[in-house]
């Protein structure tokens, strides 16, 4: 597994390497936080061996975003996060290009010009064992072994895309246990509750959402009085038994209200910890998050290549992102999910906040029986994310492909995972594209 990716890293060097150190290398990523920091960790290399380079994040690369990138005049392209699902546009581009991706692949071989690095080649299951960052770190440290320092990104890039859930394994733990020996991180357990006080902590605690309690001034104040809790403290100042009854007290909200066993499992948890970041990777990796998805793309890319006062920004504009997640949350917990036979749905004012909050309600609010699908209407098309949990994709499901073909059949764009996977799609066809994908999705579970 790691020596099919060690060599095909190397080939990826032996392309970066045939272009003189005066070549600008142009940068594709994702806008999320494995995107961001998968972004980070090439553009960090690249600077590292004397590479210049430019940089894009982009939301959605289907059709618009690449169409731009084909009209530059660029000797050498890295796409990292992504490529794999567009490779037909990268093929018709007049450049070299690397691919280094985990989502599902279209096809395996490619022209010349393209080499595709896709962990489902090398028997790295993408969904689970592997992410964009954690990819990306094998190029960067087969460009120079002094490059184990941004194991850091990349684990916060597997954080992100929450490839913790049932533990992180495959080649995500091995750069884990590389990243600890060699003294990069620190493993700790823990909850997650970060915040200027446990009453910020809790109001803004969007993933995991806490019904009744997330949002709900009166019920946090209300709950932190009973458990003689002050609202100006931190959770680090709580004492051992403070800190297990609030613990006891979140568990046994998210239990009652039914969220699934692997969900429970990751909220007190394994977390890993960096010194040069001074964060624990899962807080970094919602900050990354908060940017792409809140309007703030180059932010995130800034915090990573070591911007301080970027960071201090991101976190007064965190605030602004999650109560507009929060907004979302409690409108629909009120005014409830649209249905079809297989899935639920619901429409969105922003199709960067729509996947996120479709994820958060899968986990957190809705049972476990049906996958999600968010629709964002936007000059014409409109944009699908769809999250679905492990339960589902043990019955067959499979979100990337029926996003694919169900797109594919009305000249529209998707793919993704198994679990999570998007679209795009003209306005007009959005009933058909519905029925569609409902029509997909119970062959797959006749399977």
């Amino acid at each position: 597994m790691v020596n099919k990716l060690a060599e095909i890293a190397l080939k990826a060097v032996e392309i970066i390497k045939s272009f003189p150190n005066t070549t600008k290398i142009r940068v594709i990523s994702h806008y999320d936080a494995d995107g961001i920091t998968s972004a980070a960790i090439i553009c960090k290399a690249l600077y590292r061996a004397g590479y210049d380079f430019q940089a894009t994040l982009m939301r959605n690369p289907f059709d618009k975003g690449l169409a731009r990138v084909s009209k530059e005049e660029n000797d050498l392209i890295i796409f990292s996060d992504m490529g794999s699902g567009q490779i037909e546009t990268i093929e018709n581009m007049d450049c070299k290009s690397i691919i280094i991706d985990h989502h599902q692949f279209l096809k395996e071989k490619t022209s010349e010009n393209v080499l595709q690095i896709n962990a489902n080649f090398y028997g790295i299951n993408g969904n689970y064992e592997a992410c964009g960052a954690t990819l990306s770190y094998a190029i960067a440290k087969a460009l120079d072994p002094q490059n184990i320092d941004l194991v850091i990104l990349a684990i916060a890039g597997a954080t992100g895309d929450k490839q913790y859930i049932n533990g992180f394994r495959g080649y995500n733990k091995e750069v884990i246990h590389e990243g600890i020996k060699n003294g990069f991180l620190k493993e700790n357990i823990g909850l997650k509750l970060y915040g200027n006080s446990l009453f910020d902590a809790l109001f803004y605690s969007v993933d995991p959402y806490y019904s009744g309690l997330s949002g709900n001034e009166k019920a946090i104040n209300e709950l932190l009085k009973k458990m003689d809790i002050e609202n100006e403290m931190k959770l680090e100042e709580l004492d051992k038994n403070k800190t297990k009854q609030l613990q006891s007290y979140l568990l046994l909200k998210l239990t009652k209200k039914g969220c699934e066993k692997n969900i429970l499992d990751t909220i007190i948890r394994p977390r890993f910890w960096s010194e040069v970041l001074n964060s624990e990777l899962e807080r970094f990796a919602d900050l990354l998050d908060s940017c792409g998805k809140g309007g703030n793309r180059g932010l995130g890319l800034e915090i990573c290549m070591g911007n301080k006062k970027a960071f201090n920004e991101a976190v007064k504009l965190e605030k602004i992102y999650k109560q507009k997640l929060l907004d979302e949350l409690l409108r629909l917990e009120n005014e409830g999910f649209k249905e079809k036979e297989r899935f639920r749905y619901f429409y969105s004012k922003n199709s960067s906040l729509g996947g996120v909050i479709g994820g958060i309600a899968t986990n957190f609010i809705l049972d476990k029986e049906k996958p999600l699908l968010s629709i964002v209407k936007k000059d014409n098309e409109i944009h699908v994310s769809c999250r679905a949990n492990q339960y589902l994709v043990s019955k067959g499901l499979d979100l990337g492909l029926a996003m694919n073909e169900a797109a594919k059949k009305l000249n529209g764009h998707g793919g993704g995972h198994k679990i999570a996977a998007g679209a795009t799609i003209d306005s007009e066809k959005e009933e058909l594209f519905l029925e569609t994908v409902n029509d997909i999705i119970n062959k797959q579970f006749e399977v």
